[in-house]
């Protein structure tokens, strides 16, 4: 079992009130983390620390910054192994996806740490004579950053990679459901060289999450707020945000469609919907959802499809490798079943499925699914897809857009101005051609629209989120005024 401390300036912290909580694994029921519960007190101490640390942080040389930023890749590639054991004990991920999560946050670091130059200008034409106008980007101060357990390292890292190299403190609030996993990489940041309270990581139990969040937004030396996670939660986060205005960056929920044409490769189409509905037991904002395929190809589409997902590895992670282990916890379980019947009982037909034992979950198809089922509208966030037929290239967009969400999206099809035609019409932050809809790189602008959020992470379009834009003049003669 862990025991986990807040991480306040570069201190190991009890909370003030020397609560605690425990996380349990979704698999054996066992306690693996017993973590420091934090209070509004805490909170506040972790901003204080963050802002303290500012100015020293804001003004180092980037080339400063940029080392300590790759030092703290390779420190994290380093501690792959405890990633993955802990990820295994507060998730129940599979090996190979916790080993992905350190692999992907690493390439984020070096990523932000490429960054740290680029934090740049431009200047402006003025009408006023001898005026030399320009503009510069600056750090904003403290950033909070919130982040979700169903990719912890990835999204932990997310939160808060861009926001150090552009010169910012920041303070990541862990999720309740993997402390461990999101205290580790606020460790692996004090061991890079990061000086007292450029990092801070805050635990806390589910019964004080509105209360800590509510303090961390409104405390003054917060400037910046960034969420992943769900779409209800992330209403509640722009609302609070919006009272005391404070930008944010909000990626939130999905419901990705793949659209296969029907002049599409079905083999490459079959492998890009397996990966995409079930990596991670489909627990990932832009798993695969809704497969909305030509009624002509159908069939065969189907069956291909049905015989690559049923000879999938199910099981315990923790006793081999397996492709679907364990959903977070018998919600996951109770909400697909529940999505599937409502479906079957409407007219879907079910092509694969199976019994989940306990956490441990297998693969569902449902087939003949319209816009009328829930499983059509409602975010599973499980091992579970939909196939919806289409007639025509119009209703397939209509299909694909008849949903609140906006985050990725794939089109499959062999003539790619077509599908290219298909993808400019989708209403999604991201869109990939004859490739899955679950696809992250560092240096991509990574976001959606609608019910999916707004701004970017990823590459030169974070750092518009996380510095402040400024106009600068400098008269370089005298000025003539009116009066």
């Amino acid at each position: 079992m862990s025991d986990v401390q807040l991480l306040i300036g570069d201190r190991d912290v009890a909370a003030s009130s020397a609560a605690t909580f425990e996380r349990t694994n979704p698999i054996s029921g066992a306690i693996t983390t017993r973590a420091a519960a934090a209070t509004v007190d805490d909170a506040h101490a972790a901003t204080a620390a963050a802002a303290a640390a500012f100015h020293a942080w804001s003004a180092m040389g980037p080339n400063e910054r940029r080392k300590k930023l790759l030092r703290a890749a390779d420190l994290l590639e380093a501690r792959t192994p405890d990633f993955i054991a802990v990820m295994m004990d507060e998730i129940g991920a599979t090996a190979g996806w916790a080993g992905f999560n350190v692999y992907l946050a690493a390439q984020m670091l070096r990523e932000a740490a490429s960054m740290t130059t680029q934090v740049s200008g431009e200047t402006i034409p003025s009408d006023v004579p001898g005026s030399l106008a320009f503009s510069i980007r600056q750090p904003v101060g403290v950033v909070l950053g919130i982040a979700p357990w169903n990719a912890p390292v990835i999204l932990g890292v997310r939160a808060i990679a861009v926001p150090l190299a552009c010169g910012n403190t920041v303070v990541l609030k862990a999720s309740e459901v993997c402390p461990a996993t999101h205290r580790l990489i606020g460790t692996v940041l004090r061991d890079a060289g990061l000086e007292h309270g450029v990092i801070n990581v805050l635990t806390h139990d589910a019964a004080n999450a509105a209360a800590i969040v509510e303090a961390l937004i409104a405390d003054p030396a917060v400037r910046r707020v960034n969420f992943t996670g769900s779409t209800r939660v992330g209403k509640m986060i722009a609302v609070t945000a919006a009272k005391y205005l404070k930008p944010v960056l909000l990626e939130l929920g999905g419901k990705a469609p793949l659209v296969i044409l029907d002049d599409a490769d079905l083999d490459a189409a079959v492998n890009a919907a397996a990966f995409g509905a079930f990596l991670n037991q489909g627990q990932i904002c832009m798993s695969t959802e809704r497969i909305i395929v030509d009624e002509k190809i159908a069939d065969a589409f189907a069956q291909k499809f049905v015989t690559k997902v049923k000879n999938l590895p199910v099981g315990d992670p923790r006793k081999g490798e397996v492709v679907l282990g364990a959903v977070v916890g018998k919600p996951t379980v109770d909400r697909v079943q529940a999505l599937v019947a409502d479906a079957v009982e409407k007219g879907g037909k079910v092509l694969l499925t199976g019994e989940a034992h306990g956490a441990i979950m297998p693969a569902t198809i449902v087939d003949y699914v319209t816009p009328a089922m829930q499983l059509f509208r409602d975010e599973s966030f499980g091992p579970s897809v939909s196939i919806t037929r289409f007639k025509t290239v119009e209703e397939a967009i209509r299909l694909a857009n008849d949903t609140e969400y906006g985050l990725s999206a794939a089109v499959f099809g062999r003539d790619v101005a077509r599908a290219f035609e298909v993808a400019k019409r989708m209403d999604t932050g991201m869109c990939h051609i004859n490739g899955p809809t679950v696809h992250d790189e560092a240096q991509m602008p990574f976001g959606g629209v609608k019910a999916s959020g707004y701004g970017r992470f990823g590459g030169k379009a974070a750092i518009e989120q996380f510095t402040e834009l400024r106009w600068i003049t400098i008269q370089t003669t005298p000025r003539h005024y009116p009066f």
